[in-house]
């Protein structure tokens, strides 16, 4: 495994008269953006794509070595939440500039656009087009939008920046993430086409080594003055951000880092934020994290059901070894179901069995260790350089910090609620909305059957639940995954309120207004869900932690991301079948 120390000898930490130097090319470069059509912008990408693809073998390998799991099937998971979310978005974001060439915004079909009882109007942006429902057969998308939106003014709010009468040259300082490492040139790309601001990208400490790679990924960004790098610690990174020609900052991170940028971090930080006096009086966006609940709603399940919502709920902490912001922290169980000890005893079977993998992100051990009092149950290697898994069980009446500490780390935390169907339900939403820290994501697992007969009940927790993505029976990654959708905190807060931050990214239709994001996908897997589970044919996704195939399937989705045909779809679904 490639240590921080070697990563780091890999790239230079910036100087003062870098920084300066690359945010004056970025100046230039600025105005250089705002000359573009949307159809050069797009032709723009087409370069990038193809560079992307050229760095994805390496990209992947580089990430999978670094995070310890390099030869094995969870090197999948580099794949996907790297080059393949990368071209992903380059794809989508491609067609986005295509049709605001044509039509001044992307592209909407009225049948998309439909409005809920309540008013609201709601948007069905996933499935597509005929692979994506064959690919990801069964699953579906909505991006919801805030109040006051109608069909009729829904237009007006999207890709706003293009309307613009005089734009201005901005330029933008993206704080790249340490985790997953497709968010830092996502971020960029959103920075650009959504914001019409170049950028300059520091790089995380944790994963620079991916720096040099992301360079010649986005070389034709590079080329045009339209993206500088910046390499170095927490220094260079408050540097960047005091720069006088830094216009606007992106964070990705905790709220912790947030607040020692926005308010400085001195003696006088909480006082300024209690006073919401900035020291930094620029634009600040985010997407600062979680404490994501999973809420598992009682019903007729199977022993099979039991095993593979174990295997997504584990996935759904364990995916990127706990690492995730948006990772499932505290699993609701109702306590009057006689499901829940079966669920609880398929979820540490499958803690138990998964293959050990470093706890490559610093802290983890103190996190976990902090969070483990009470009745915990570790499994696998508690050492140096790891963590243990770890379930935790809590009271839902205790004053417990597994309710307002973000984990980052493969810690898992329990709790059940009483009352019946209804009763649970209602309660579980506002138990997670009220007493979980954060509004980046939560997710909600029911049978088709309960789905049924709680259908309202249902509906009416998913409209109350404040997270910018509710996923039903799949996890909130896939909201992250899909840039059809909006990827942000539930909006509403403030920079002296920040939660988990302020602003969407992804968003390939450039909605201004968007409320949230519901996704919902298939709640048992090909084939079994031929017999009473809606007839889908989705498999057991590359993203689950226990997927065999997972690093050839995400190879292949690489493959068809770049030159999609019905041979590279089929190979995919055909890999897929057998994880």
């Amino acid at each position: 495994m490639q240590t921080k120390v070697e990563a780091r000898k890999m790239t230079a930490v910036a100087t003062s008269d870098e920084i300066d130097r690359s945010l004056s090319d970025l100046h230039e470069g600025a105005k250089r953006w705002l000359t573009l059509t949307a159809s050069a912008k797009a032709d723009l990408l087409e370069r990038v794509r193809e560079s992307t693809y050229a760095q994805a073998p390496s990209w992947a390998a580089e990430a999978a070595r670094a995070k310890g799991v390099a030869g094995t099937p969870l090197a999948g998971e580099e794949w996907v939440s790297g080059p393949w979310a990368l071209l992903y978005a380059l794809n989508r974001y491609i067609a986005s500039m295509r049709e605001i060439a044509r039509e001044g915004v992307p592209h909407l079909a009225e049948r998309q656009i439909r409005v809920r009882p309540d008013g609201q109007t709601v948007v069905d942006v996933f499935p597509g087009g005929p692979y994506d429902r064959l690919l990801l057969n069964g699953v579906r998308g909505e991006v919801w939008m805030q109040p006051g939106v109608t069909p009729a003014t829904l237009r007006e709010t999207m890709a706003v920046w293009y309307k613009e009468p005089n734009p201005q040259p901005r330029v933008a300082l993206v704080l790249g993430a340490g985790n997953i490492a497709a968010i830092p040139p996502l971020d960029v790309l959103y920075e650009l086409l959504a914001k019409g601001a170049v950028c300059i990208l520091k790089m995380n400490p944790v994963n620079e080594y991916l720096g040099p790679i992301f360079e010649r990924a986005l070389a034709p960004l590079v080329e045009g003055g339209f993206l500088r790098f910046a390499y170095g610690g927490p220094e260079i990174g408050k540097e960047l951000c005091a720069h006088p020609l830094v216009d606007q900052i992106h964070i990705t991170g905790s709220d912790k880092t947030h607040d020692k940028i926005v308010f400085g971090d001195g003696p006088d930080m909480e006082d300024r934020k209690r006073r919401n006096d900035p020291v930094l009086k620029k634009q600040i966006t985010s997407e600062l994290g979680n404490v994501s609940p999973t809420i598992v709603v009682p019903g007729p399940w199977s022993a099979a059901d039991f095993r593979y919502q174990a295997e997504q709920i584990v996935t759904q902490k364990m995916h990127n070894g706990g690492f995730n912001c948006i990772a499932s922290q505290v699993v609701i169980l109702p306590s009057d179901w006689d499901g829940t000890p079966k669920l609880l005893a398929q979820i540490e079977a499958v803690l138990a069995e998964l293959r050990d993998r470093p706890a490559y992100y610093p802290g983890a051990a103190q996190r976990c260790e902090r969070l483990s009092s009470g009745d915990a149950k570790r499994f696998g290697a508690n050492e140096a350089g790891f963590t243990p898994r770890t379930l935790v069980r809590v009271d839902a009446d205790s004053a417990s910090p597994n309710f307002e500490v973000e984990a980052f780390a493969s810690l898992l935390t329990v709790t059940t609620l009483p009352g019946d169907t209804g009763t649970y339900l209602r309660d579980a939403t506002s138990f997670a909305n009220e007493r979980l820290w954060g509004t980046l994501g939560g997710n909600v697992v029911v049978h088709p059957r309960t789905m049924r007969e709680f259908a309202s009940e249902l509906d009416a927790a998913i409209a109350a639940l404040r997270f910018g993505c509710v996923a039903v029976n799949a996890w909130t990654g896939v909201g992250f995954l899909l840039t059809e959708t909006t990827w942000g905190a539930y909006p509403g807060h403030t920079l002296d309120d920040v939660r988990s931050g302020i602003g969407v990214v992804h968003n390939r239709y450039l909605f201004d207004k968007a409320q949230k994001s519901v996704i919902y996908a298939p709640f048992a897997p090909f084939p079994r869900s031929l017999f009473g589970y809606g007839a889908t044919l989705l498999p057991k996704p590359p993203w689950f932690v226990t997927n065999k195939t997972a690093d050839r399937t995400a190879q292949a989705l690489i493959e068809f991301e770049m030159q999609p045909s019905l041979a590279r779809a089929m190979k995919v679904a055909l890999l897929a079948m057998q994880g």
